[in-house]
């Protein structure tokens, strides 16, 4: 496994992550609290030593979860969790996104409790998570700078979700000097607003890390989802169209080179090739994918060593990019959430329109 550094903070990551949101909800299917553990034990084992977690998931079941399985191994984990969801005072329906709170009273009480389930004094990344970009005041930025300047907090990110865009929000992330690391869903079929994060990052000389989730776009880069799936109503998954998953099966088809690559260094699978490509990103210091059991956890952890992408494959990818893949039906993929109007996807450029939620 190898590792990249996040932002300039000296905080390594492992390039493959654990997304711990699949350990204490019922998202990605039931798992006992024991099997929970040892799917992280089996992670570390693999070399997956960059660990992502959030307050919210499960109402802080999964940082409980994460303190157990790094019991004695916490100087091998790269820990980060994810405060600014008031689960606290209101109940979860569903899968609905609860209401923020990211004034200094509430944050410093909910980053306090993290610690105490994660069994800490310390994390080594911590998250805004999902915050909008009005909500990130100079208050806010000035209670994360104080946590990290008394070592409780080795590195700053601000995670972007659940929905696709949040355009002004990784925007914000990359300009201020404060985050040294954006998440947001990024894969082969959903490159924006990934794709724009990194060009911005290149073109203003920032020091910000980009940490892609949902490398596997739902479940069709790794052929977890195939036409004979049937998704049951609490998958996670099942939120998506049927388009989506229709022309996304089309799509696949069109990137089967990347499993048979055009030199001698070896194969790969499409779910590893997925994450390759992510890779060949040098902004993006760690990707993390869903992984569901032992089986995930062998394959995509080996990533990291597999051939990866090279020069005339990622330019044979932009261009199926820019032709959606030969696919000519609609996949859904033209919205993107946008919390200033549409204003940030008019400023990026991009031939999105803005989701009217």
């Amino acid at each position: 496994m190898e590792h990249r550094e996040l932002g300039n903070s000296g905080v390594e990551v492992s390039e493959v992550g654990f997304g711990a949101w699949v350990v204490g909800t019922d998202w990605w299917g039931d798992r006992s609290d024991d099997q929970a553990v040892e799917m992280v034990e089996e992670a570390l084992d693999a070399g997956v030593t960059y660990v992502d977690t959030g307050d919210v998931y499960g109402h802080g079941d999964s940082e409980e979860i994460i303190g157990k399985a790094i019991d004695g191994r916490r100087d091998e984990v790269t820990l980060s969790t994810k405060v600014g969801y008031d689960f606290y005072d209101n109940p979860q329906a569903g899968h609905g996104e609860l209401p923020k709170e990211l004034n200094r009273e509430y944050l410093t009480e909910a980053f306090e409790a993290s610690l105490d389930r994660l069994d800490t004094d310390y994390v080594d990344v911590l998250q805004l998570h999902n915050a909008d970009v009005d909500e990130v005041t100079p208050e806010v930025r000035d209670l994360l700078s104080e946590w990290k300047a008394d070592g409780r907090v080795g590195a700053l990110g601000w995670a972007l979700g659940p929905s696709i865009g949040w355009l002004a929000e990784g925007d914000a992330a990359i300009e201020y000097e404060e985050f040294d690391a954006v998440q947001t869903v990024f894969n082969l079929f959903e490159q924006e607003p990934g794709r724009h994060f990194v060009e911005t990052i290149r073109e203003s000389g920032s020091d910000t890390s980009v940490i892609a989730r949902v490398p596997h776009s739902s479940g069709l880069l790794n052929e977890q989802v195939t036409p004979d799936t049937v998704l049951g109503d609490g998958d996670h998954r099942s939120h998506r169209p049927e388009e989506w998953y229709e022309t996304g099966w089309e799509k696949v088809e069109a990137i089967r080179f990347l499993e048979d690559p055009d030199h001698a260094e070896g194969t790969r699978t499409m779910a590893q090739a997925a994450i390759r490509w992510l890779l060949a990103h040098d902004e993006v210091a760690s990707v993390t994918p869903t992984f569901r059991d032992g089986d995930d956890i062998a394959e995509w952890s080996a990533a990291s060593e597999v051939p990866p992408i090279s020069d005339a494959e990622y330019e044979r990818l932009d261009e199926l990019y820019a032709r959606n893949f030969d696919v000519d039906r609609d996949d859904g993929m033209d919205v993107l959430r946008t919390s200033v109007d549409g204003e940030d996807i008019e400023a990026a450029g991009l031939d999105k329109r803005a989701a009217s939620y």
